[in-house]
């Protein structure tokens, strides 16, 4: 039973991973007041910028295909930081057309990679018989130092006050389109960074679709643990845990395995509905998905 339960919660923390650096990424976007629906999109060509560096040369920096990976989330997010903040697009459709660019891009630019070999991956840790990823203790540490930098720091006051209300904002000296450009910056390098596991640790190979929804689950975790970084720990966790229940059911049940496969996504729909009927929803920033334009109530 122990070893059960320790391979359950090792499972978890695996896939829990991705969606926590995603789900990161996505609170520093809606806290400064924007929207971003293209996490999955970010992810996809981050785990492509991964591979493609990593798989370049025997010998390939893995911490240089890293880099490439948040490069590539951070350069995808530029556009949406153009229409939204700069344009001042719709947030919704923008980060829709994000995802939709970044996953067929990702797909099409990937084909080359199908079938080549990771000649290395980012090793894990040993603790104590536990083996650890560096990116699952770089998600933690980030989740907890995000909470205190929103909290305690003079930045993350002002990342905050962006997103709850830029007209006061400007008034007090801050360059709103600025922040919100740096916001949506720094979540699509989280984001990318979230891809670049999935190629170099958990897969340690390209595929197509290997984002699997991930990113989708990532935005609904957001709004599921009310844009708080320490929530998002634990909600990560359980929804990594779902996907580790997910595999361990398929054959092992006479349910169709399209059941399972649904599954996540299901409780995605539920836990958001439980989270509106308990008024989470009033923890969002009040600017969250509208375009500041100077003088404009």
């Amino acid at each position: 039973m122990d070893t059960l339960i320790i391979e359950a919660f090792a499972r978890a923390l695996a896939v829990g991973t991705p969606l926590l650096l995603a789900c990161l990424g996505a609170i520093v976007n809606e806290r400064a007041g924007v929207v971003n629906l293209g996490v999955e999109g970010l992810m996809a060509v981050g785990a492509l910028a991964a591979f493609a560096v990593a798989a370049s040369a025997p010998d390939a920096n893995l911490w240089l295909a890293v880099g490439a990976a948040m490069a590539a989330g951070a350069g995808l997010s530029a556009l949406h930081a153009l229409a939204t903040v700069t344009l001042r697009a719709n947030q919704f459709v923008s980060g829709l057309a994000l995802a939709l660019i970044g996953t067929g891009a990702a797909g099409l630019l990937g084909k080359r990679f199908e079938g080549l070999p990771l000649f290395n991956k980012v090793p894990d840790w040993s603790l104590g018989g536990f083996a650890l990823s560096p990116f699952t203790a770089a998600a933690l540490l980030l989740a907890a130092g995000l909470a205190f930098w929103l909290a305690a720091t003079r930045s993350g006051l002002t990342l905050r006050s962006v997103g709850e209300n830029p007209a006061a904002a400007d008034v007090l000296g801050v360059n709103v389109g600025l922040v919100r450009t740096l916001a949506v910056l720094g979540g699509g390098a989280l984001a990318g960074l979230a891809g670049a596991f999935l190629a170099l640790a958990y897969r340690s190979s390209w595929a197509d679709n290997m984002t699997a929804g991930l990113g989708w689950i990532a935005v609904a975790l957001v709004i599921f643990v009310g844009w708080r970084p320490l929530r998002a720990v634990a909600g990560a966790l359980f929804f990594g845990l779902l996907y580790y229940l997910q595999f361990r059911l398929q054959g092992n049940s006479p349910i169709p395995t399209e059941v399972f496969s649904a599954m996540p996504f299901v409780l995605v729909l539920v836990v958001l509905a439980l989270a509106g009927l308990r008024g989470q929803a009033g923890d969002a920033p009040a600017a969250l998905g509208r375009p500041y334009v100077r003088g404009e109530r």
